[in-house]
């Protein structure tokens, strides 16, 4: 999934929560659930991708990043909760991981619809 994108990950439900900005999120996700970089997310344990946004141009990823790092915590939540909910780790849906389990099958969703963020 090489494309500009804005993210937050929540160390779990309503949790500490990080927002970030990266040019390939599969990679950028992958590097924050293996503790590969030290920081913020290694330090409180934050690796559930909740929400993702795509971007035409990492112009506009790092705008809205800057943005939506400046909000309250309130409307971080708000934004997670209209697209997900049930706070679901989304890294299934980008590695197409949640695409497999339904094809063979398995309903780990628990019978509720993947939402990917727009």
């Amino acid at each position: 999934m090489k494309q500009p994108s804005v993210y937050l990950l929540a160390s779990q439900r309503n949790g500490t929560l990080y927002v970030g900005v990266t040019s390939d999120l599969i990679k950028r996700i992958w590097q924050h659930r293996n503790h590969v970089v030290e920081g913020f997310t290694n330090k409180y344990h934050v690796e559930l991708l909740v929400w993702f946004e795509q971007h035409e141009s990492m112009v506009s990823a790092i705008a809205r990043e800057k943005a939506i790092k400046k909000w309250n915590r309130a409307w971080k939540l708000n934004l997670i909760e209209k697209t997900n909910p049930g706070w679901q780790d989304l890294w299934p849906v980008i590695t197409g991981e949640a695409l497999d389990s339904r094809l063979r099958g398995n309903d780990e969703w628990g019978g509720g619809s993947i939402v990917i963020p727009a």
